[in-house]
């Protein structure tokens, strides 16, 4: 026992000092405050978001058997989407060209969604990237290839790139805790 503040006796450690001490010069209180800016809340004062959200797995997880094997269905997926996109968009122009792009749509966004890593969306979109360029450069003697020489083409080659990119942006910040809602307000 030590004495401290006109004789009053404290413990060890206690005091102005100590973890539940009355004064400890504001520290908890600058601990609890938080700005809108630093994401604060009762998740942040209880120490961050650290675990990942229900049914996600964590950042760095792990590939297990079951992981490997949804990015190989993935992968032959986006191959049988690079096909049938690149025979659908030159049948029906308009049509067909916004089908193909939203089965890509779909494609990326469940493989994001599937596999909660940014991996569900970068695997079907390399898979369908290296597809439709193999498609491209398959010229035959006579003059036949896949892709017609016009607007639906490009619109859906960009397109499925511009469709890959959102999709796997909203995964990182899905992944990242980024709060929905007003910027800077």
């Amino acid at each position: 026992m030590t004495t401290s503040n006109g004789g009053a006796a404290t413990p060890k450690g206690g005091g102005a000092k100590g973890k539940g001490g009355a004064r400890n010069g504001g520290a908890d209180a600058d601990r609890n405050r938080r700005t809108r800016a630093s994401g604060g809340g009762q998740a942040a004062a209880a120490g961050g978001n650290s675990a990942p959200p229900a049914g996600r797995p964590a950042p760095g997880a792990p590939l297990t058997p079951g992981r490997v094997g949804l990015y190989v269905l993935l992968l032959v997926v986006a191959v049988l989407v690079a096909l049938a996109g690149t025979l659908l968009q030159a049948a029906w122009f308009p049509g067909g060209l916004l089908l193909a792009l939203a089965g890509l749509g779909g494609l990326f966004y469940g493989g994001a969604r599937a596999t909660g890593t940014a991996g569900g969306v970068l695997v079907p979109g390399a898979a369908w990237l290296v597809t439709v360029f193999l498609l491209l450069s398959d010229v035959r003697p006579e003059g036949d290839f896949l892709f017609g020489p016009g607007l639906g083409s490009y619109a859906f080659l960009l397109g499925g790139i511009v469709i890959a990119v959102i999709c796997a942006t909203g995964n990182q910040l899905r992944a990242a805790g980024v709060p929905r809602g007003r910027v800077g307000g």
